[in-house]
């Protein structure tokens, strides 16, 4: 009896908690799960609008199969030009994947070491970045440096800086968020440093190796290091709700259609991308997939290898409570729950 009423007592505690727990999430979240799963991804794709984006690229790429394009919503709201599959948008921390390829690369060449410390390749820096002498190439590539992140100075989003130089000097002199390799934080400065040595090893533009040694390699031509390098009618407006003006001419870093980055997706997990030796050291410093967030632009790159499958999508529409952050997971999460069943079927 005791423990019928134990059970009992547990089941009803887990439903209670359950209720409760709903009043801490935002109902338009609980919605977006709860919606019957439309009959086809399309049709998922559409639905997003309904959940406040402005516009959506959803580009698959399933094994045996063609790619497919799924668009909805505006490419330009203003002047009501549709999304268009081919769009370039901007892939903010997506950008990683190719960095840490590239650092990869490095390394097996023997032109950086993973163990060498930021001192010993950039010893300006001793003195303004706490511990430089401990941090190593490979605890930046892993965020584990302790580095502050330059993203996190208070109202950063609101007149973000647009040279590498001045994000630097955000963080230069404020004392570590923790001991090297002692802790694990997200710091967009590792990668900000990161770029900085691959130039001054090279002795030219990091870019250029990527174009190089990842771009060509791939025959992606719809990849940018910048905003510099577009056609400014072909990139993908972005809207920040809250704020009155299209951020399309706000420069923040690398472009690319979903194509290519699906494309690139595909061979970093597959290993294509990489010569003799390279794969292990990339798969002992960094991730295969990432998401990606600037104002107005959300991203997320992802292979799904129990359907072998590589889904991006490209959300044009962010907000202060990051709200559609969380609602461009559930879209993609249902995309790729479609998608299961297709298989399934």
């Amino acid at each position: 009896m005791k423990k019928k009423q134990t059970k009992r007592i547990l089941k009803l505690t887990f439903i209670l908690a359950s209720i409760a727990s709903l009043f801490f999430v935002p109902w338009i979240l609980v919605w977006a799960w709860i919606l019957p799963l439309p009959n086809t991804v399309q049709e998922q794709v559409n639905e997003a609008l309904d959940h406040g984006f402005e516009g959506i690229i959803v580009y698959v790429d399933e094994a045996g199969k063609a790619p497919a394009f799924y668009t909805a919503g505006w490419h330009d709201r203003e002047n009501k030009i549709p999304a268009k599959p081919q769009a370039l948008f901007k892939l903010a921390s997506i950008s990683k994947l190719y960095n840490a390829v590239a650092v990869t690369k490095l390394a097996a060449d023997g032109r950086l070491s993973l163990d060498k410390t930021l001192a010993d390749y950039l010893p300006e820096l001793v003195g303004g970045i706490e511990n430089a002498d401990k941090i190593t190439l490979r605890m930046m590539v892993q965020h584990r440096s302790g580095i502050p992140n330059y993203t996190d100075t208070p109202d950063y989003w609101a007149a973000p800086k647009e040279s590498s130089k001045e994000n630097l000097e955000l963080v230069l002199g404020k004392p570590a968020n923790f001991k090297p390799d002692k802790d694990y934080e997200y710091s967009n400065t590792n990668y900000l440093l990161l770029a900085e040595i691959m130039d001054k090893v090279l002795g030219y533009p990091h870019f250029q190796f990527i174009q190089e040694e990842i771009l060509n390699r791939l025959q992606l031509k719809n990849t940018f290091a910048s905003l510099d390098d577009v056609n400014i009618d072909d990139v993908m407006s972005g809207y920040h709700v809250g704020h009155p003006f299209d951020l399309k001419t706000d420069k923040q870093g690398m472009l690319a259609s979903a194509q290519d980055v699906g494309i690139f997706l595909r061979a970093l997990n597959d290993g294509s991308l990489f010569d003799e030796g390279e794969q292990s050291i990339y798969s002992s410093i960094y991730e295969y997939e990432h998401k990606g967030w600037v104002p107005g632009y959300q991203s997320i790159a992802k292979y799904h290898k129990d359907i072998d499958a590589v889904v991006i999508q490209f959300t044009n529409t962010t907000d202060p409570k990051l709200y559609n952050w969380n609602l461009a997971d559930i879209i993609h999460a249902r995309i790729v729950k479609k998608l299961r069943r297709g298989k399934d079927s």
